[in-house]
């Protein structure tokens, strides 16, 4: 069996941290127990470390990047919901090329990073004026091929998504994100994910786009169904409690709970404006909370309590979301100091063990762990069996700790490899050059 065997100056894997430890890896890109007496390759001055997965992504948002950071023209404030308009505008605007164009540059952005794995929430379906491409699945194709060629695994997020919102009128800016009902829904992520078999870097999941966005009926459908991975949007803005009070009676977590879609495998994204009794239906449910705090606050949504969460049982994944910024040691980073600011005090989310890497190696499994948790993926800690998804950081002068360079020390990402095949070397991805040239010709012909 031919293996190839890793020395870095430091190794986390399987949440032990060993100074000049080995990490074999089989001609399959499984990690296995060290040959007795095996060369290995020196990696010098560098810490390997499980690859980040990053548990939410709008990888189209990339186009917007700095374009909605002003306040529009007569407009004394803005929000959540006029910079959503920016969104639909982009979402709008892009062809099936773009589409991919966009979707590889912010790929190629995530494995820079570190990120190995990416579950993509995708609701870009039809043509401009709503209409299916003769390939129903044309555009998440395109998604996906841009992750496959960048070298990442993804998760496919199909979303189901059917209105505006409860009462309120068609937005026609909305139309490529629209199926007729639940059982279409339903049907075309089942058919996706055959499409899409023969890639073992390639899953589908079932994504309820958030409880504004479809009704009661479909998430009954929906929690009756046999998907195994359901991610959706909640509770990320209180104009979408109110909404839902308003409908349903109900809070948003309260009715997930209600129509069976509270449940392990599912995962609320943001979860932001809860009450103390809906954290603790989470936490019973076995469901998860993805957060995304870069996103959370060039938005304004506000800060995930996540030690609020952490206390109920609840597991945590982070994601990059809208791409303000791609860098999951950042998200895990921000997670900790926003709620440093909230809560007046430091290191918030500290397990209370009195080890000094505690709170590196928490956020960290956030970020590792928790994202492969999220999407149903193997692996996250490098253990004997698991795909061989690393990467490498350069460790900093007077900084050897692996996961205080990674998480609070801006260590500088220099190798990442998927099954043990390298997509970035020394810090460079082939694919970064071209794709920036033709992503920057892109964003300029979307500029107004």
């Amino acid at each position: 069996m031919s293996v190839t065997v890793y020395e870095p100056d430091v190794l986390v894997a399987n949440g032990v941290v060993t100074p000049r430890g080995r990490l074999a890896v089989d001609a399959a890109g499984r990690v296995v127990a060290t040959p007795p007496g095996a060369a290995a390759i020196r990696l010098e001055g560098k810490a390997l470390l499980p690859g980040l997965v990053n548990a939410h992504s709008h990888a189209f948002q990339r186009v917007i990047r700095g374009r909605a950071e002003h306040l529009a023209r007569g407009k004394s404030a803005d929000d959540f919901w006029s910079w959503r308009e920016t969104m639909y505008a982009a979402a709008t605007a892009l062809d099936p090329d773009g589409v991919e164009l966009a979707s590889r540059q912010a790929f190629v952005e995530m494995a820079l990073a570190g990120v190995t794995a990416v579950g993509e929430f995708h609701y870009v379906h039809h043509q401009s004026d709503g209409t299916p491409y003769s390939d129903v699945h044309e555009l998440a194709r395109r998604v996906v091929k841009a992750a496959r060629d960048v070298g990442l695994r993804i998760r496919l997020l199909r979303v189901a998504y059917a209105r505006a919102g409860f009462q309120v009128a068609a937005n026609p800016r909305q139309r490529r994100f629209l199926d007729p009902d639940a059982a279409t829904a339903l049907e075309r992520t089942a058919s996706l994910r055959r499409a899409l078999q023969g890639d073992g870097l390639v899953s589908v999941g079932l994504a309820p786009h958030s409880v504004r966005a479809v009704p009661r009926e479909w998430l009954e459908a929906f929690g009756a169904s046999k998907e195994e991975v359901v991610h959706l949007h909640v509770a990320e803005q209180p104009a979408e409690i109110a909404a839902c009070l308003t409908e349903h009676g109900r809070r948003p977590v309260e009715l997930l709970a209600d129509t069976g879609l509270l449940k392990r495998g599912t995962t609320l994204v943001h979860a932001i404006h809860l009450e103390d009794r809906e954290r603790s239906l989470v936490g019973r449910s076995g469901a998860g909370v993805c957060a995304c705090p870069t996103t959370e606050a060039n938005l304004g949504d506000g800060v995930v309590a996540a030690d609020a969460l952490l206390a109920e049982g609840v597991p945590l994944s982070l994601g990059s979301d809208s791409h303000a910024t791609i860098g999951l040691l950042e998200e895990a980073r921000r997670l900790e100091e926003h709620l440093r600011l909230v809560r007046g005090r430091r290191a918030v989310l500290d397990p209370g063990d009195g080890e000094p890497h505690g709170l590196s190696a928490r956020l960290f499994d956030f970020a590792s762990r928790g994202g492969a948790r999220a999407l149903g993926l193997p692996g996250g800690s490098l253990a004997v069996g698991d795909p061989a998804d690393f990467f490498t950081v350069a460790l900093p002068p007077g900084l050897t700790a692996p996961l205080e360079a990674a998480v609070f020390g801006h260590a500088a990402v220099r190798d990442v490899a998927v099954e043990g095949r390298f997509l970035v070397r020394d810090g460079v991805h082939p694919l970064a050059a071209p794709t920036a040239i033709a992503f920057s010709q892109l964003v300029s012909r979307l500029q107004p």
